[in-house]
């Protein structure tokens, strides 16, 4: 009997434990609350690294729209840009409240035929009442061109340090340069057997030759010229060849005053319209 009891007794003790031991495990429904609160906040940490991905696309999208459409309104295309910081400032410089720093750009591309590359740097200094910058060297390194005015061109702006000046005459150099070669085109095209260009399409001369009067030829040479200001003008000559014995017989000095005459006819028509009344002389 005593041996039936000590049996209850043990089973009682082994019960009891195993209701300890159930008690300290969470619930089913605690549990399956934390484990769906898991799984939100993983969808809810994907959401949001989805939504800063697109975020970021988009971002970039946006630069590459302005970067386009910069690069159609200036005629301006970058290839590569690097960029390296170093901090001037001393220890002096720090107690008295002023930052030093010293930026140096490298970057190449091109303006329609123009291809350049640029080196420059930029001290900044920034203390409590101001802060300023300014370009302490600049090198230009262009490919190698028939302009001289380019030439002489780049090396003002490097004695200046103005990449503001080489922004923008380049720009408005190639404007010129493109309305002189559609222009000569245009004529070409319009008076084939009178109009020829020599140096092609890219030519700076445009002779016009006489098929009634072999022997007489004018030539407009049009260079395009960048003066001390960076501002860029057209000029246009006009050269005369007639044989001697025409010469002999001009008393009225027609054509010994045809450059004069014809810088006259450009302020009054027109570079379009001088050249076509010039061209329409010898059709």
């Amino acid at each position: 009997m005593e041996a039936g009891w000590a049996e209850v007794r043990a089973l009682e003790a082994e019960i009891a434990e195993l209701q300890r031991t159930c008690a300290k495990l969470p619930a089913p429904l605690e549990n399956m609350s934390r484990n769906r609160k898991s799984f939100h906040e993983l969808l809810q940490s994907d959401s949001e690294e989805q939504e800063s991905s697109k975020d970021l696309k988009s971002q970039l999208e946006h630069l590459k729209g302005e970067l386009s459409f910069l690069s159609s309104l200036t005629g301006f295309n970058v290839g590569n840009y690097s960029k390296k910081t170093k901090d001037l400032t001393s220890a002096e410089m720090i107690e008295k409240g002023i930052k030093k720093v010293m930026q140096r750009h490298r970057l190449s591309g091109n303006c329609c035929m123009v291809t350049f590359q640029l080196e420059f740097q930029i001290l900044e200094i920034e203390t409590k009442e101001n802060s300023s910058s300014i370009i302490t060297d600049l090198n230009i390194i262009m490919e190698p061109t028939d302009y001289s005015e380019l030439s002489e061109f780049v090396s003002r702006v490097e004695e200046r340090r103005d990449l503001l000046m080489f922004f923008r005459s380049l720009h408005f150099f190639v404007e010129w340069y493109e309305h002189r070669k559609n222009t000569f085109k245009h004529f070409k095209d319009k008076y084939p057997s009178t109009v020829h260009l020599s140096e092609g399409p890219s030519s700076h001369c445009m002779e016009i030759r006489s098929a009634s009067q072999p022997g007489f030829e004018l030539m407009v040479v049009w260079r395009i010229q960048i003066n001390e200001e960076g501002k860029v003008l057209p000029k246009l000559d006009l050269l005369t060849k007639v044989p001697h014995q025409a010469l002999q017989l001009d008393k009225r000095r027609v054509i010994e005053t045809a450059p004069l005459n014809f810088r006259t006819l450009l302020g009054t028509l027109g570079i379009e319209a001088a050249l076509e009344s010039l061209i329409n002389c010898f059709v």
